[in-house]
């Protein structure tokens, strides 16, 4: 099994080519955009293509973890330009619903996964080639959070970074820090060999960048929560923590696009989309 990481420096991201032979999912993809122009690009996702082609890889399947508040999904370009079908968990609806009503969306909005092509749930598993992708529900960081095990691999979008940085945020609608200390808890018990792959690492101290660990190191060194932290003990610096945090910068533009599978919002009479900024619904919380 191959395991390709590509690096969104605006974001943060990492998006992963997972491939055994020529059948490849692509995880946690990035399409590229710019707050003070308004404009968007492939520009992360064409770095994955180039791969893609280097390799001669197919891809029947693109992947995100989650409804990610920090970047908008790149799903569309796999989905257009290899015929992917959108992959994210089950729960996703949940995150809709939510979402719907903070945009305004209307009653018409879905709000039962749909654009998504593929949901899957709890110990449900997706077979791409001689690989198969394995769900792990691993709610706290947003109730609908998946993992993703192929393998000795688990993919973790945003419950665990790497162990200098610590652990996902929970003050999103439906987050919870004790929910998240269970999820960490189940990975937690996967063999110490188990590797461990982040979906950010925001380069703490300067340090090059990591995006890869085991079970075993984050259980020694994670620096907010351990093998030997309570559900106590975390979830009080985790609520802490997240109530002195910002707002991601791109939570507002991003997450209307993700809940369509990274679809843009329908053009308006004049043939432009626009996105909508609601004012004044968040606090000061709901960021990194």
């Amino acid at each position: 099994m191959e395991i390709r990481a590509f690096f969104d420096e605006q974001t943060w991201t990492l998006t992963y080519v997972v491939h055994a032979g020529r059948v490849a999912v692509v995880i946690d993809p990035v399409r590229n955009y710019d707050p003070k122009s308004g404009r968007t690009s492939w520009r992360s996702s064409e770095e994955v293509a180039a791969y893609l082609a280097q390799e001669k890889l197919t891809v029947p399947y693109v992947v995100d973890t989650h409804a990610h508040a920090d970047h908008m999904t790149g799903i569309p370009f796999f989905k257009d330009r290899y015929g992917a079908k959108s992959v994210t968990g089950a729960r996703i609806g949940e995150i809709q619903r939510v979402f719907r009503d903070v945009y305004d969306l209307g009653d018409a909005f879905p709000v039962d996964g749909r654009p998504f092509d593929v949901l899957i749930d709890e110990g449900m598993r997706l077979e791409f080639g001689s690989l198969a992708l394995e769900a792990m529900h691993t709610p706290g960081h947003t109730p609908a959070h998946m993992s993703w095990k192929i393998g000795d691999a688990v993919f973790l979008g945003d419950t665990l970074f790497m162990p200098d940085y610590g652990s996902a945020r929970c003050d999103f609608p439906g987050g919870s820090a004790a929910t998240l200390f269970d999820s960490i808890q189940r990975l937690y018990a996967l063999p110490d060999a188990t590797r461990l792959f982040v979906c950010h690492d925001y380069l703490p101290g300067g340090r090059p960048l990591a995006y890869q660990t085991t079970v075993g190191e984050q259980k020694r060194q994670n620096v907010q929560i351990d093998a030997r932290t309570t559900r106590e003990q975390y979830v009080a610096f985790r609520e802490k923590k997240d109530a002195e945090l910002d707002a991601p910068a791109l939570i507002l533009p991003s997450i209307q696009v993700n809940i369509r599978a990274g679809e843009l919002p329908e053009p308006a009479a004049n043939g432009i989309a626009y996105l909508k900024i609601p004012l004044d619904a968040f606090g000061g919380g709901c960021g990194r």
